[in-house]
């Protein structure tokens, strides 16, 4: 089929990722991918900045993780959970209790990293059920955070600056603090934590769980805080009797430069949610992960079970992948990789921190912000990216990157570059000013 037809089907039927159907963005067909490179229908060749939302870690079209998709198909693409078991799901949840912090032992399979969040939200409010008290049935939760797309997920996102604001009048109604404030790398003052430790005080009785992403916020803004906030915040939880979960979902499997999010202050949560980088960027995968604590207490109480299960969970050639995702990780330096890739970013960024229309730039581990005064012209600026050679897709005021971790000194450069010069452009690629 000729791309012009594929770009007019496109533009006829399919509805895209915060986006419109009447005043639509440019899309680009895709062709083929290998290593860090997406070819596009005409020929270009883009290195991506992106690692296609910050899954595909260890690059496109990896012999390993293809081989392990090709002979898991070969056996059974699906079979129901629900009553059945097989090795590459039993593997998988064997692995993740192992990889994570503390005694997160109970894996529960899901199928996204939204719905993982659904899925934590619900084990925290039948657990406080389980205990009775089921009043307890609000969350917790910092400004400027983002945990999904789905219903109780938009709940916990920032109800003011995110991207959910419109459906507040329907969504359940939650506390918010204050986002961190101290830089990751700045002095710790109690300061920064004390709202959100007056909030939890004050409504203890209603509070089942507090949910954040540990040290990064990601969507919400990119920005990086403090480690010990989370440690003031595993002490708060334990004194309050509320449970704490980390969506580690975007800072998973090394993305911060640590293993986990919270490795970087060495304490664990009550359950934690996972997606993005355990899937390879092959298929949809999320996890749920309790500690046996949470788990024998959902179960021991009526119903006796926990009240959740997706069709696809615990899909075979999702966990396959996954577990052939792990082995890449564990076989090969992603934490000398992660490092690398800091130091280059560190270094190539710090001249777009001289440009008058730049509020910020920032870098930790994989991941690399240069931040504007006004929200960019997304048209416009993904144009300049591509004619650069280059995929990078921003949002808001953020020119932000998270290249898959295989990625060459030299190609990280090309990258680097690219944003270095469409950022100089000034006013082509911002927004009016109010």
């Amino acid at each position: 089929m000729a791309n012009n037809d594929i770009i007019a089907m496109d533009k006829r039927h399919a509805w895209h990722p915060y986006a419109s159907v009447t005043d639509p963005l440019p899309v680009y067909e895709a062709q083929s991918a290998s290593d860090v490179r997406i070819r596009l229908a005409d020929g270009t060749e883009l290195i991506d900045g992106m690692a296609s939302w910050w899954c595909a870690v260890h690059g496109y079209n990896h012999p390993d993780l293809n081989r392990a998709a090709t002979e898991q198909l070969g056996a059974m693409s699906h079979v129901m959970f629900g009553g059945m078991t097989h090795s590459p799901a039993a593997g998988l949840c064997a692995r993740l209790a192992e990889l994570t912090p503390g005694d997160l032992n109970r894996v529960f399979l899901c199928d996204s990293g939204s719905v993982s969040v659904e899925v934590a939200m619900k084990m925290a409010m039948q657990y406080m059920a389980a205990r009775g008290d089921p009043d307890r049935c609000r969350f917790l939760t910092v400004r400027r955070g983002y945990h999904g797309d789905t219903f109780h997920a938009m709940s916990v996102c920032d109800p003011v600056n995110g991207m959910h604001s419109l459906f507040s009048g329907s969504l359940p109604r939650q506390f918010f603090a204050p986002e961190p404030g101290i830089a990751y790398d700045g002095e710790w003052d109690d300061t920064d934590i004390a709202e959100l430790a007056e909030t939890l005080r004050a409504n203890r009785d209603e509070i089942c769980a507090v949910i954040l992403e540990p040290v990064v916020q990601g969507a919400g803004g990119m920005r990086f805080y403090h480690p010990t906030y989370l440690r003031r915040l595993r002490e708060l939880c334990d004194e309050q009797g509320v449970l704490l979960i980390f969506d580690e979902i975007a800072t998973g499997f090394g993305r911060s430069g640590e293993f986990w999010g919270a490795d970087h202050a060495g304490v664990a949560p009550d359950i934690m949610c996972v997606g993005k980088a355990i899937t390879g960027g092959y298929m949809t995968l999320g996890a749920t992960i309790a500690t046996d604590h949470v788990a024998e207490t959902i179960c021991s109480a009526d119903p006796g079970l926990f009240m959740h299960g997706p069709t696809f969970m615990g899909n075979p050639l999702a966990c396959a992948v996954a577990n052939a995702a792990l082995d890449l990780l564990e076989q090969d330096p992603w934490r000398p990789r992660v490092k690398a890739l800091e130091e280059q970013m560190r270094q190539e960024f710090a001249p777009c921190a001289e440009l008058d229309h730049v509020t910020d730039v920032r870098v930790l581990g994989a991941i690399g912000v240069v931040e504007l005064d006004r929200p960019v012209v997304m048209a416009e600026i993904q144009k300049q990216f591509v004619e650069r050679g280059v995929w990078v897709r921003p949002f808001g005021r953020l020119v932000y990157v998270m290249p898959p971790y295989v990625m060459q000194p030299d190609d990280l450069s090309r990258l680097t570059a690219a944003i270095r010069e469409v950022v100089e452009r000034d006013d082509d690629i911002r927004q009016d000013a109010p």
